[in-house]
């Protein structure tokens, strides 16, 4: 019994000590503060990119709502360098996803990504539909 207990107590601590590197862990903006080469609208198990066409002020106001978002918040980048990274954390578990949004030659492009597993389960796909889904009128 006391063997039981022992390696309950133990995968417990490792249960733990894992949540707790995902909601601490650093988010290096060397790594997560960029845009793939490949920018064309696809899905992917982690995540998705998305881009339209874009006046102006189109990463002025996306960024607002971006913001709007709960448990979202800057990471890197700003609306006047026209380049943008967040991080957005689940409500449970504190995992992050990142997105970076790029307003460039008339066009902004959206790439939203999990940090951690193979398959975000089309989280970051509809928070961008969402967003895009205010955006637009």
């Amino acid at each position: 019994m006391a063997g039981r207990m022992t390696v309950l107590w133990v995968v417990l601590f490792v249960v733990l000590a894992g949540l707790g590197y995902i909601r601490l862990a650093p988010s290096d903006p060397a790594i997560w503060h960029d845009m793939p080469a490949d920018t064309a609208d696809r899905d992917f198990a982690n995540g998705v990119i998305r881009g339209f066409p874009a006046g102006p002020d189109s990463l002025r106001r996306l960024n607002a709502i971006i913001l709007a978002t709960p448990r979202t918040k800057t990471l890197a980048g700003s609306v006047a360098t026209g380049l943008v990274t967040y991080v957005t954390r689940s409500a449970v578990f504190g995992f992050p996803d990142y997105t970076t949004v790029r307003q460039f030659d008339g066009r902004v492009t959206i790439y939203a990504r999990a940090r951690f597993g193979r398959s975000d389960l089309g989280v970051n796909l509809a928070r961008v539909q969402g967003w895009l889904g205010v955006l637009q009128p």
